[in-house]
């Protein structure tokens, strides 16, 4: 018997034990930082322990819920949403809230979170209601800032304070999201047309600016060089009139460089007809009747120039000559003494010449193989009825 009571009495003890550790266990509490605690005592609401260490009594006192303070963020799922303009958008929200009374937050509703999303869905609802989608898209702060009022009004009773409310996602339908892209790739292609149109405008403006300029300077530089060319020129001119005017040239001078002349014009590559001027016999017989000794009988004493001769008792040319040079004033250079041509070796040279470009058109004609054509000469021929011209006398010849 003895040891059945002291085996007893060894769980009682522990009985005793075990109770008063769960009592103690049950009585004490330590709430952390930015928690609370709900403790109802036999069934009522008996206070709020925050942070903390609290005691209770075991079995009377009981914990109905424990409170996060600190701000939560809870993102909602996609909401259908229509428009104004009938289109529907499919919205994602995000809110952040904060307890603020537990109290109120544990009795006076149920479940605040599922609370504020549907407040949430429905509030979006009639804003949405009233925008169409290009407002609902260009126009998220407004609507935040709207259901944030309306959320943080209606959780005020509640213990929550609605701090922030954001749309995270607007998602139109994917055929309206095809024609916003095909609206979108049409404006920037305007825009990207209209901005090369404009760079194409400037650079043909400065083009045409460019051209005016090089053609202004262009005409400008052309008209500086006509001047300086026509003044060069008009000077030109004047010296060879004044040196020609100081060295008084007779006909004589005028006559050789006329025969000099007459082989340059025979040398044309391009000539296959040689036409001898009339005044040739003229010119040839000046230059014989001055150069010769004394010239024909029926010549006179007169030169081809004019002027008396020095067997008619006047005044040289020469002499007369240089008597003016004597009484010229003004003159900066000497005229040096010019020697002329034989005239008979002179006027045997362009009778070679002129012989050797006959002989040239000749036999150009007779290679390019076509007949000759006796129209060609009728206007050398005199016309029927009339007698041909006497032919030209030989300067060298003595008159008949």
């Amino acid at each position: 018997m003895g040891d059945a009571g002291a085996i007893i009495g060894l769980i009682i003890i522990a009985l005793v034990a075990l109770f008063v550790i769960v009592a103690i266990s049950r009585a004490i509490r330590i709430v952390p930082q930015a928690g609370a605690l709900i403790i109802e005592r036999l069934g009522r609401y008996q206070s709020t322990m925050y942070a903390g260490l609290h005691f209770l009594i075991p079995f009377v006192d009981r914990i109905r819920a424990g409170v996060d303070l600190r701000e939560r963020v809870v993102p909602f799922r996609p909401q259908p949403v229509i428009t104004s303009d009938n289109l529907v958008v499919s919205i994602d929200t995000v809110v952040y809230y904060q307890v603020t009374d537990p109290k109120a937050a544990t009795y006076e509703i149920a479940d605040y979170i599922q609370a504020i999303e549907q407040l949430t869905v429905t509030t979006l609802r009639n804003i949405i209601g009233s925008m169409d989608l290009e407002q609902t898209l260009t126009s998220r702060d407004q609507i935040n800032g709207q259901l944030r009022g309306v959320l943080d009004e209606a959780t005020g009773r509640w213990g929550i304070r609605v701090n922030r409310v954001e749309l995270k996602a607007i998602d139109p339908p994917p055929s309206v999201q095809g024609a916003m892209e095909q609206q979108m790739r049409a404006e920037r292609d305007r825009r990207a047309a209209i901005l090369t149109a404009e760079g194409v405008k400037q650079s043909a403006i400065l083009t045409a600016e460019g051209e005016k300029q090089s053609a202004i300077l262009t005409a400008e530089g052309q008209a500086q060089a006509a001047i300086l060319k026509a003044q060069g020129e008009s000077r030109a001119i004047l010296q060879v009139f004044d040196a020609i005017h100081r060295g008084d040239a007779d006909p004589k001078l005028l006559a050789y460089q006329y025969l000099q002349m007459l082989p340059e014009i025979a040398n044309g590559t391009s000539s296959k007809l040689w036409v001898v001027p009339t005044e040739l016999t003229a010119a040839l017989g000046s230059i014989s009747s001055a150069f010769g000794d004394g010239g024909p009988s029926g010549g006179g004493g007169v030169s081809g120039g004019g002027a008396p001769s020095s067997g008619g008792g006047g005044e040289t040319r020469r002499e007369k000559r240089e008597k003016d040079l004597e009484h010229i004033e003004g003159l900066d250079v000497e005229l040096p003494e010019t020697s002329l041509q034989d005239p008979a070796e002179a006027l045997r040279e362009a009778r070679g010449q002129a012989t050797e470009a006959t002989a040239e058109a000749t036999q150009a004609g007779e290679t390019s193989g076509r007949p000759f054509d006796p129209s060609s000469a009728a206007g050398q021929r005199p016309p029927e009825g009339e007698e041909p011209p006497p032919a030209p006398q030989e300067p060298w010849q003595p008159h008949q």
